[in-house]
């Protein structure tokens, strides 16, 4: 199939698999680009090629773009109702598989930053105690993206990304630190992170349990099977698959089987299934045809037999004893679409018009002996948008031994008959409508003067409601009147406020001006309010790129976070006054000694509303007044 790639994009991706070793060629290409052109939005770059100039320049952009392409969203037992399907139903049943001391792999495909994978620690080692997860099982966690990755192995969570784990497993395996949720080791140690590219790196192998959530969407349709293939494979026979609500199981529907369809968890199946000409060459191998027909013989006969079943004017299906289509002649292809991949599938996953339920009723009714009554006038809509309306009827079938083997299913074309039909409703419809609509217009002649009179009546009755709706709006008009005056009089102690306000400020700012060291002022957030001239010079931060900010985010020659802990005593009252001295860098790169002072900030009410942060140069002080000390000393012996 030729790629739909433009092909700047393409050679950024070449640019991208020989520099980084990523490639994104079976990603979805209008996601790709939309992404990519974003990031080219962001720095001001026009076309790929520039792009490609940018990414030589500037190393630390690759980071930014990957980042922004892979678009990393997890979260710990995200869905979960999902999780719950699979800690209840398919952990117990595949620990029950395994003998006691097997053991347990499993592979947590795009893990991204590592709350998956964590998360089925947690419930393997629920399932089965601390020393049967530390002994048995092995979880595989592996993504493309290694910022990713080295979050994984860090395996701290804030408050929020932990907010999906229950209160009892969170004092089970978590670790509090530093305001953090750390995995504890015991759970950690279990758990191997490694990066891999799902479309170019060979799978892990031999694993019971495969996660890959919210991953597969991102890919085209064709690497989506591809990368099914690849999982069909890394899994032991009845190992389990658990994609995410967004990822679409159509394209390994031949692969796996549906454990719990909502959740997107199917267990890998193994089916072979034989078409037409096999199934005659294997009764020929049994004895059935007479020892010297040919195999020519034997093509002959499958062709006639497809032909025959081919040329029936009307869709026939057959469906073996597990309800697996085995066998669909040119028209039902055709009604269904139905490929040779669509062979050995479950009927049920076969879209069998809007009534499917009751055709799966009749095939189990078949199997079981009993003739099921068709079903009439089943509503097909056609690929190309047509309608159709089919009878069905569904047929048991036996074998040499009498036993019910399987069914055929009959789908009858009665489009044209059903049409027929509706014109002839319409039509004594439309009868009926012409009889009434004369009936009702006699009956509307006799009403019409009744209705001129009544008209009369109700214009003097609107008449009366304007006359009344008029003195209503002239008082409203005086209200509005009133209210006009009283907001020109708040307008004016607004302004006047205003004015007093500007004033206060501006005192502010003086006082702060004549400080001599910077001075911050922050809220109980620790976000900066005030950043006055002072430490503009210190640190090199203008006020603009500083108010707003956290403090302890502030990129300055000023070891922030060791400012933490004392701001926090002065928000929480503790300490009416700190004082720290601390080693810094002001922004022409100077080594200083810096004291940093901190005094609580009340409002109104005497509250603690923030926290006076003041930063001084020690070397220059100390300089200022050695200066004004000889200052003073000479002035002494000029006066003696």
């Amino acid at each position: 199939m030729p790629s739909r790639t433009p092909a700047g994009l393409a050679a950024l991706n070449e640019y991208l698999k020989r520099k980084r070793g990523f490639d994104f060629t079976g990603y979805q290409p209008a996601s790709i680009e939309r992404r990519v052109q974003k990031r080219m939005g962001a720095i001001g770059v026009s076309n790929y090629a520039d792009y490609v100039d940018y990414l030589e320049v500037h190393p630390e952009e690759f980071e930014i773009l990957f980042n922004t392409i892979l678009f990393n969203v997890t979260a710990f037992f995200r869905d979960a109702a999902a999780w719950e399907v699979l800690a209840r139903r398919v952990i117990p049943r595949m620990l029950a598989s395994k003998s006691e001391s097997g053991p347990v792999r499993v592979w947590s495909a795009g893990c991204a930053s590592g709350e998956e994978a964590y998360s089925l620690a947690i419930l393997f080692a629920e399932a089965m105690g601390a020393k049967g997860y530390r002994e048995r099982v092995k979880i595989y966690a592996t993504d493309i993206d290694e910022a990713a990755l080295a979050r994984a192995r860090e395996a701290t969570y804030d408050e929020r990304e932990i907010a999906g784990v229950p209160e009892q497993l969170l004092a089970k395996y978590f670790e509090r630190a530093d305001g953090r949720y750390a995995v504890r080791k015991e759970l950690r140690r279990n758990v191997i992170i490694g990066r891999h590219d799902l479309s170019q790196d060979a799978p892990v192998s031999r694993v019971d349990l495969l996660v890959c959530r919210n991953t597969l969407m991102y890919f085209s349709a064709e690497e989506q099977s591809r990368l099914l293939t690849r999982f069909h494979f890394a899994l032991n026979d009845g190992g389990v698959l658990f994609l995410g609500r967004g990822d679409s199981p159509r394209a390994g529907a031949n692969r796996f089987a549906p454990i719990h369809l909502r959740s997107r968890i199917a267990v890998k199946v193994a089916r072979p299934k034989l078409d037409l000409r096999d199934r005659l060459t294997h009764i020929k191998e049994r004895g059935a045809l007479a020892p010297d027909e040919s195999r020519g013989a034997v093509d002959r006969n499958v062709r006639l037999s497809e032909s025959a079943l081919d040329s029936v004017p009307m869709a026939l299906l057959v469906v073996d004893a597990r309800e697996s289509l085995v066998l669909a002649n040119e028209r039902a292809r055709l009604l269904y679409a139905l490929s040779p991949t669509d062979l050995g599938r479950p009927i049920h996953e076969l879209d069998l018009t809007s009534r499917s339920a009751e055709i799966r009723s009749s095939i189990e009714q078949a199997l079981a002996g009993r003739l099921a009554d068709p079903l009439r006038d089943v509503e097909w809509h056609t690929a190309g948008g047509e309608t159709k309306w089919l009878d069905v009827h569904v047929m048991p079938l036996s074998d040499s031994d009498e036993a019910i083997s399987g069914v055929a299913i009959a789908f009858v074309d009665v489009t044209v008959a059903k049409r027929l039909q509706r014109m002839v409703v319409n039509s004594n419809q439309e009868l009926e409508a012409a009889y009434e609509e004369l009936k009702s217009t006699h009956e509307e002649q006799e009403t019409a003067g009744e209705a001129f009179r009544s008209m009369i009546d109700e214009l003097e009755t609107t008449n009366e409601a304007l006359r009344s709706a008029n003195q209503e709006l002239e008082s409203m008009n005086d209200e509005l009147r009133s209210a006009n005056a009283e907001l020109q009089t708040i307008n004016g102690e607004l302004r006047q406020r205003g004015e007093e306000l500007s004033a206060l400020n501006a005192l502010l700012e003086s006082i702060l001006t004549g400080l001599p060291g910077g001075v911050a002022v922050v809220d109980r957030k620790l976000d900066v309010l005030v950043w006055n001239h002072r430490a503009r010079d210190l640190w090199g931060l203008r006020a603009d790129e500083a108010v707003g900010r956290n403090l302890l985010n502030l990129e300055i020659g000023l070891p922030v976070e060791r400012l933490e802990q004392p701001v926090r005593d002065c928000l929480s009252g503790r300490r009416d006054f700190v004082e720290i001295r601390l080693d810094a860098t002001t922004r022409n790169g100077r080594a200083l000694e810096s004291r940093v002072t901190c005094s609580p900030l009340l409002d109104g009410e005497h509250r603690v509303a923030g926290v006076i942060v003041m930063m001084e140069d020690l070397d220059a002080t100390q300089l200022s007044e050695s200066r004004r000390g000889d200052r003073v000393r000479r002035e002494a012996e000029l006066r003696s």
